[in-house]
């Protein structure tokens, strides 16, 4: 079987409700497959190694076979120190046995680490892993001092597989280069992905925009996974070396944050054989929506949802939807939802009704039932009497050729309830007045968005673990009158 033949049918509706005994219903279920069917084939290769279908699928049962000779609990944190390619090693030995892998980070301080082992799940493992066992704890930033770790079960993940291929087409089932961290979700699922159908994926144990290149050019992988600041290094490092377009990619994914769609024409130069897509998911959900990247989209338009996907706006799922154009809370119900958080104190951070699921994500449906999204709930302003969105000014900042990062602040103002205030890096020649970066967002958007407070920030720009900007630490830096902050000329 090649992988243009990696079709829906490996993965029936039936299988994927748990129904049928399916090894495509499990995310590590088709190695075994593979090793019979594609023994030579390449599963993983890195810098450090490679690795067979039949030599990974030989290390994952023998790990499996330790973890049960030792007794290990239900649940196994993964510190994130084995290195990238082992550490996919590990983690499939660990769902193989039947427990759930709880991915950590290395760069956790040791006090990190400690706290979120009392927090997971302990017992005893299951004999054999179901469609809706557990089987992967993810963690993404939390509003308690820790991680928050989301709990996903098997079937969660390999509906996620089955939609790439129906919605993304064959080019879904080629080789993945998934350049990052598997601590990272997006990482950890192109990698999964690749195993999955059959055609293997290519790691970074250190991510390298030249090396990255040199793979794809190389024929190494024609499916690429990326974050927006892995591409835009991609981009500079092609620019400065004047390297030739790379015919051999055939499908560009992006996610982890918003794509600067102003950079897509330089990313069709990069790979012209490519169809290079966006999309809209959240840790809870998965995917919910896709768009092929086009500089001239609405700057909040975030795609249709996915073909498996169901979304409803308004205050509740059961409540009349609002019309198009009016924003309220995003809504989705779909079979990749995920289980539950680890830690109690998370459970406030989504809301569940039934089927549906909300990450309090505010957005709206245009008249041709395009979702847009105008961000997270807990981040909204309102100033002047008005609600504001950062997440819609950010974007305008960053479409700013000199703008590098960007993060909307609101202090508290008797009059006007919340004051502005814009927080940037800047990079390139030396930064414009003032006036002008507002007079920038007036352009686009209504004046009352445009922030009336402006700061540079100086050093490096904060990042969560997930490499998202810390909007949270520039916030108290801000109150503080921290030095890394400048008062724009």
């Amino acid at each position: 079987m090649s992988v243009a033949d990696l079709t829906v049918p490996l993965a029936p509706a039936a299988a994927m409700a748990g129904l049928l005994p399916d090894p495509f219903a499990l995310v590590h279920g088709p190695l075994a497959h593979w090793a019979r069917e594609r023994p030579g084939a390449l599963a993983l290769a890195s810098e450090a190694c490679r690795l067979s279908f039949a030599e990974l699928h030989e290390r994952v049962q023998a790990h499996a076979r330790r973890l049960d000779a030792e007794g290990a609990p239900a649940t196994v944190l993964l510190r994130g120190d084995a290195g990238t390619l082992e550490g996919v090693v590990a983690f499939l030995g660990v769902i193989a046995s039947g427990r759930c892998a709880a991915m950590g980070d290395a760069q956790w301080p040791a006090g990190v680490a400690q706290a979120i082992t009392r927090q997971l799940p302990q017992g005893q493992a299951s004999a054999a892993a179901t469609p809706l066992s557990p089987f992967y704890i993810g963690f993404t930033s939390g509003s308690t001092g820790l991680p928050k770790g989301f709990m996903r079960h098997h079937r969660s993940w390999a509906e996620s597989f089955r939609v790439s291929l129906q919605d993304f087409g064959p080019a879904a089932g080629a080789r993945v280069l998934a350049p990052g961290r598997m601590s990272h979700s997006l990482f950890l699922f192109g990698a999964l992905l690749g195993l999955w159908t059959g055609a293997g994926a290519v790691l970074q144990e250190r991510f390298s925009a030249p090396r990255a290149l040199d793979a794809l050019r190389a024929g190494a992988a024609p499916l690429l996974v990326a974050v927006p600041s892995q591409l835009v290094l991609m981009l500079e490092h092609a620019q400065r070396r004047r390297l030739a377009a790379i015919e051999g990619v055939q499908l560009v994914l992006i996610s982890g944050a918003r794509w600067l769609r102003e950079r897509t024409p330089a990313l069709r130069r990069l790979f012209p054989r490519a169809r290079i897509v966006e999309f809209y998911g959240a840790s809870e959900a998965s995917y919910i929506a896709w768009m092929d990247a086009e500089p001239a989209a609405p700057a909040q338009a975030v795609g249709r949802p996915f073909s498996n996907v169901d979304l409803h706006i308004g205050s509740h799922p059961h409540s009349p939807p609002l019309p198009p154009g009016q924003p309220g809370l995003i809504w989705v119900r779909s079979p990749m939802l995920f289980t539950d958080y680890v830690n109690r104190a998370d459970a406030t951070a989504a809301l569940r009704e039934g089927d549906w699921l909300s990450v309090r994500d505010f957005g709206y449906l245009d008249a041709s039932g395009l979702l847009h999204l105008c961000g997270r709930e807990n981040r909204m302003l309102v100033t002047q009497g008005k609600n504001l969105f950062p997440e819609e000014v950010e974007a305008r900042l960053l479409a700013h050729p000199g703008v590098a990062q960007a993060s909307l602040q609101g202090l508290a103002d008797g009059l006007r309830g919340t004051r502005v205030h814009a927080v940037l890096q800047w990079q390139g020649d030396a930064p414009p007045a003032a006036q002008d970066l507002a007079a920038w967002c007036r352009a686009a958007l209504e004046p009352f968005k445009a922030p009336r407070h402006w700061w540079l920030w100086r050093g490096d720009w904060p990042q969560t673990a997930s490499g998202k900007t810390d909007h949270a630490a520039i916030g108290r830096a801000l109150m503080a009158g921290a030095p890394a902050l400048k008062a724009w000329p």
